[in-house]
């Protein structure tokens, strides 16, 4: 019997091959340069035993979905057309001799073995491998192997329990992509239409819409309108000290604080009255610190971001190449449990040999290992990402060190104890008002030896206390304070944002965030203020009608992110998102339409998103989600087109809110498309002297060039991308 097993990437296919060859091998040349067919002999086992194998791969998706030639003019038919227009899919020009390659060696085969990735897109990637061969072959017969890794077991496993497609996950990606063209599209013409007739560098703008790329841009101005708009409030705390044995120990208000300054005054006149203070609780307990959850993709972006200072997308590429040389596992995952039946020692005893993290797992191997935590997550495709065998320093790049590292490291502290410790809390009353504090003795730090991302230290051993002693106090003050703001998006904040809200995959939430960076509809800066990705800073005066006042944040607080400077981050300055003024044109200009179901706001995305869950569960049809997300989306496509005007004025006055230039002085009510004008000519001016200068590129030129890199594909340098569809 002969077989024809196809790949998703070269890599996976050569790694493939070897394995179920066992070496003995011959190779063949393809029309693409790239793309190699391997010969050899394997036995499925029954009912297929041994047989006559050809391996070869696709390059990623094979198929293009697109509107017809007579849709290609933007100005007609309207765009409004393009929810009910025929799409047609054809195959990439550039992909063509891989399926030809697919349709002729299938000629010859009995059995097709799809070997993509085990995810929604590798099972449409699949799919589209299948319409192919059936070209050359259309009786041949389609299986599926199943693999997480492509460790040598896992492989030979895969291959000799073979399964059917998935059909409800193919029909929800084919839901999704046509779903996808037909809304991009459409508010892509529409927005970018209506807009070049403000003529100026809009007139040239492509103003690109994608159902998850909005969304996403008004977290981000949300966020930053919430830190602008911030009102500080003042609020006042009793402060109370006691020195001891040599020890100046601090005791916390149970109120915290309080914003009625009177009332305050008279709590800790009353503090003052009483003179002495009455232990009531001294209590010794144990306590720890536990070990962190296996990993998903979403956590393992967030961490790369605060952490290692990689983007989310370039910590997703390194991932995907670690995952291709075969040293980690699937790196896109919701699971956050191990299944009960994986040798997890035999994975840990793959990392003894290593001289950093070795030691340690040596001492797991000799009996500290623990189950790792069970977390509440299993998308029932791939298991939690892990270290699959061990790589040396030397075979990994910069990048694929770091990131190795952090997720080696996290495997192993899933796999030890967690920290133990001895917590003292002492609860004492003055007057009527109630006070504590608490000290903490690390006993065994476990599985903190090896996961150096986080700390837990000892604090001043607190001196002894009696329940029931009364003492005077050191100290009472009554001090001031004010609330702080939020701080600006970090990018593990709106992956957080995103997952939160359903708004992408885990899979591609790091690209939407790219996309809104290569639309200039964002910019990136250290939280100190420089910018340091795309040109523009964020607007300096904000609409009244987004933030407002905060309570209850301690003095001083900046953002939520965890991994900044003042939380002991590695590497530079961490960076934060803030809208450039064409994004925060675009979200309240949309804003301000008073839809129902507002554009930038996550519903709609959100219930799309289930929608796709539902298919690939079976509890509805791609006609039926179709159906209902056009209609959606229809509607609000028709307000826009009534409520167009509000858009046009927000872009081209910008109203009395927000008058600041971009990084510069007030320009009072000048026409937002002016003042863009005037700023991309600076950009322009200072871009040219750069080059004169020393023949540098500019710098949002430079970012794309490496973005473009590191993703494998072309691109173009220039102000906005000229894609048309969003893209989600």
């Amino acid at each position: 019997m002969r077989v024809l097993c196809v790949a998703e990437k070269p890599s996976i296919s050569k790694a493939v091959a070897g394995h179920l060859s066992g070496g003995s091998i011959r190779t063949h040349p393809t029309r693409s340069q790239y793309i190699k067919n391997y010969a050899f002999n394997f036995d499925f086992g029954q009912p297929w035993g041994e047989c006559d194998v050809t391996m070869t791969c696709v390059s990623g998706h094979l198929t293009n979905v697109e509107f017809p030639a007579e849709y290609k003019n933007w100005s007609h038919p309207p765009p409004e057309t393009l929810f009910g227009a025929n799409i047609i899919t054809s195959i990439h020009e550039d992909k063509k001799p891989i399926a030809q390659n697919i349709e002729e060696q299938s000629r010859y085969c009995q059995l097709l073995v799809i070997w993509t990735d085990c995810d929604r897109e590798g099972e449409h990637i699949g799919q589209e491998i299948v319409n192919a061969a059936k070209k050359g072959n259309s009786h041949i017969q389609v299986k599926r192997a199943r693999f997480s890794n492509i460790e040598r077991a896992h492989v030979l496993s895969a291959a000799r329990r073979l399964v059917n497609l998935d059909q409800n996950q193919i029909n929800a990606v084919s839901t999704r992509i046509e779903l996808d063209l037909r809304i991009g599209y459409a508010f892509t013409r529409f927005i970018t239409n209506s807009l070049r007739t403000l003529g100026g560098p809009l007139a040239e703008l492509t103003l690109s819409y994608g159902s998850c790329q909005f969304p996403t841009l008004g977290f981000v101005v949300d966020r930053y309108f919430r830190v602008r708009n911030f009102v500080p409030e003042p609020f006042w705390s009793i402060k109370l000290t006691h020195k001891r044995e040599g020890k100046q120990v601090q005791f916390s208000w149970a109120r915290g604080h309080l914003f009625d300054r009177m009332t305050a005054v008279v709590l800790y006149e009353r503090c003052l009255e009483a003179k002495k203070a009455k232990v009531l609780t001294v209590q010794e307990k144990p306590t720890r610190n536990f070990k962190p959850l296996p990993l998903t993709t979403v956590e393992l972006q967030k961490a790369a971001t605060r952490m290692l200072r990689m983007s989310g997308q370039q910590a997703m590429t390194v991932a995907e190449g670690l995952y291709n040389k075969g040293f980690i596992s699937y790196p896109r995952t919701e699971t956050d449990r191990f299944d009960k039946g994986m040798n997890l020692k035999a994975l840990v005893q793959k990392q003894t040999s290593d001289q950093r993290w070795g030691p340690f797992a040596r001492r797991l191997v000799d009996g500290g290992f623990q189950q790792p935590r069970e977390g509440r997550h299993d998308d029932k495709a791939h298991p939690p990402i892990h270290p699959i065998t061990y790589a040396a320093p030397s075979v990994l790049n910069h990048d694929e060190g770091r990131l190795y590292e952090y997720v080696v490291r996290r495997f192993l502290a899933c796999c030890s104890e967690d920290a133990k410790g001895m917590a003292t809390e002492i609860e004492l009353q003055l007057g009527d008002e109630r006070f504590s504090t608490r000290g903490v003795i690390v006993l065994e730090k476990n599985f903190l030896d090896v996961y150096i991302y986080q700390s837990w230290n000892s604090t001043t051993e607190l001196p002894k206390f009696t329940r029931g002693e009364e003492f005077e106090p050191t100290e009472a003050m009554l001090s001031e304070g004010k609330t702080g703001p939020p701080g600006y998006l970090t990018e593990a904040d709106l992956i957080a944002l995103m997952d939160a809200n359903g708004i992408g995959t885990d899979a591609t939430m790091a690209e939407h965030i790219q996309k809104i960076q290569d639309r200039e509809y964002v910019a990136t800066i250290d939280r100190a203020g420089a910018t340091t990705a795309g040109d523009d800073d964020g607007p300096d005066e904000q609409p009244s009608s987004r933030g407002g006042r905060g309570r209850g944040r301690g003095a001083g607080r900046g953002g939520r992110g965890r991994g900044g400077a003042a939380s002991g981050g590695r590497g530079g300055s961490q960076k934060v998102f803030i809208p450039t003024q064409l994004g925060v044109a675009l979200i309240l200009g949309f804003d301000r339409m008073n839809f129902e179901t507002s554009l930038s706001k996550p519903f709609l995305r959100k219930e799309m998103e289930l929608k796709m869950k539902a298919i690939c569960e079976g509890t509805t049809t791609k006609t039926v989600v179709l159906r209902e997300s056009i209609a959606q989306y229809q509607r609000v496509f028709y307000q826009s087109q009534e409520q167009l005007r509000v858009l046009i004025e927000v872009v081209r006055v910008g109203g009395d809110e927000w008058r600041h230039h971009i990084g510069g002085p007030s320009v009072g009510s000048e026409p937002f498309a002016t003042r863009l004008s005037i700023h991309l000519e600076a950009r322009t001016r200072r871009a040219k002297r750069r080059v004169l200068a020393g023949g540098v590129t500019p710098p949002a030129q430079r970012s794309r060039a490496r973005r473009g890199r590191l993703s494998g594909r072309r691109v173009r340098p220039g102000l906005v991308s000229p894609a048309e569809g969003g893209g989600g």
